[in-house]
């Protein structure tokens, strides 16, 4: 038997509760240290750099002249890929839509603040946007749908997809399906540092993007650390992590199989299961080879390494209570409730970026096909960010608008503090001055 890291959650010291907090990429010196000569010679030889890093780093045939994928290749996709597997991204594309479709906010609104006088808000596409895609540890159609389709829905014009190709220099079929599925046609075979760096600065053939959002590894997370000043980099969402928060009415084997989901993602997931009840652990901890002897020899790898060390196992507290209090410190990015009553936890839990409830609500479904964004902010930025949604490819304008009548009442309180606060030029803008202009008209 794995030895599975345990925890007893009330005879740990206050430092050994941080450290169970602590992610895989807490501290990124070292990759922001490797970024930056990548960023710089994407930003100096574009194109060029860009397949270079391609062969070098991503081991893909990959040159200047093959960086976008070509509608051909879009078209050879859908020979690809099983008939099954185009119908299951459909369904999920359906349900992302409709998801999103609710999000998305009212072109304008005013409301009357005092009679004559207006203020509200009006929201506008952000004109370019770029969207992450990974590839190193599996394909992603998935998270091509999340990102894909709240920027079309906010109707954003330019939306481009930057992706790591395969050795061969391809785009993962089921990746450009869902792409064109989701109403996005531009897709760019460059992934890692090198991509946040091209949709940063532009090269010949990628345009500059306004903004980047999705999911990367640490040198994705390290090359917008260090471009953020360059590009809006969104949401900060790193490697993947899970939290299974299990009561006593259900079976540990249960808990034990959805604590792999995200742990087979990588070695540097992240994925507890936190109980108060024994039985459960006791369960999870003889099911776990079980369900491990029905996965591929590389996700078993992954998830045993997440499970073994310092970024995941599991956490027996004292009392549900104890449990709440984990869960809301460590803030995860998934969290399922597995409970037969679910509900009943849900009003303790203030931290959390997607919180899935009950037995028959597990992460993959979250993953592919419930319609909830699931590309979320890692290592406790749920604490502040929320999922990815339409409101990431808006902007929102403020709306004013005094009529005359109303006009004389807010200048004399413009004019009051404008003078409190010492701003001489504000409170000429609404003093006697004005009034002279006005009635000179045009």
């Amino acid at each position: 038997m794995t030895n599975v890291s345990f925890y007893e959650y009330a005879k740990l010291s206050t430092e050994e509760k941080e450290a169970l907090l602590r992610r895989s990429e807490t501290d990124l010196s070292g990759f922001v240290e490797k970024v930056v000569p990548i960023i710089e010679a994407v930003r100096t030889e574009g194109d060029a750099a860009v397949a270079r890093f391609g062969r070098e780093l991503d081991k893909a045939d990959v040159s200047k002249a093959n960086i976008k994928v070509t509608e051909a290749e879009f078209d050879e996709a859908f020979k690809l890929v099983d008939e099954s597997v185009i119908e299951s991204i459909q369904f999920g594309i359906t349900n992302i839509r409709s998801f999103h479709e609710e999000q998305k906010p009212e072109a304008m609104w005013l409301k009357e603040i005092r009679p004559g006088a207006y203020a509200g808000d009006r929201f506008t596409p952000i004109q370019s946007v770029a969207l992450y895609v990974p590839r190193g540890k599996g394909s992603f159609p998935s998270v091509t749908m999340m990102t894909s389709i709240p920027g079309v829905v906010a109707g954003v014009p330019n939306l481009a997809i930057v992706t790591p190709p395969a050795p061969d220099g391809k785009v993962d079929a089921a990746t450009l399906i869902a792409a064109r599925l989701a109403g996005v046609e531009t897709v760019y075979k460059v992934g890692g540092a090198q991509a946040v760096a091209a949709v940063a600065y532009g090269t010949e053939t990628i345009k500059p993007a306004l903004k980047i959002v999705g999911p990367g590894s640490p040198w994705v997370v390290a090359a917008k650390r260090s471009l953020s000043g360059i590009i809006d980099t969104g949401l900060p969402a790193g490697p993947s992590e899970v939290m299974v928060l299990a009561d006593d009415t259900v079976h540990g084997g249960l808990a034990a199989l959805d604590l792999l989901i995200e742990a087979e993602h990588g070695p540097d997931s992240s994925a507890y299961l936190v109980t108060h009840s024994q039985r459960v652990v006791d369960e999870a901890l003889a099911a776990l080879p079980e369900h491990w002897a029905q996965m591929t020899e590389q996700r078993v790898e992954f998830s045993k390494t997440v499970l073994t060390g310092k970024t995941g196992g599991i956490v027996l507290t004292s009392s549900i209570e104890e449990s709440y209090e984990f869960v809301n410190a460590y803030a995860p990015e998934h969290l399922e409730l597995l409970s037969e009553q679910p509900f009943v936890h849900l009003g303790h839990i203030t931290e959390a970026s997607e919180i899935l409830m009950g037995t028959h609500t597990p992460v993959s479904i979250g993953n592919f096909a419930l319609g909830p964004n699931a590309v979320l902010p890692t290592s406790r930025w749920a604490r502040t960010f929320g999922p990815l949604s339409v409101s990431d490819f808006v902007k929102r304008s403020s709306i004013g608008y005094v009529t005359p009548p109303a006009y004389p009442e807010f200048a004399k309180h413009s004019h009051n503090l404008a003078l409190y606060e010492g701003f001489s030029s504000h409170a000429l803008a609404v003093s006697p001055v004005r009034d002279a202009y006005l009635k000179k008209g045009g």
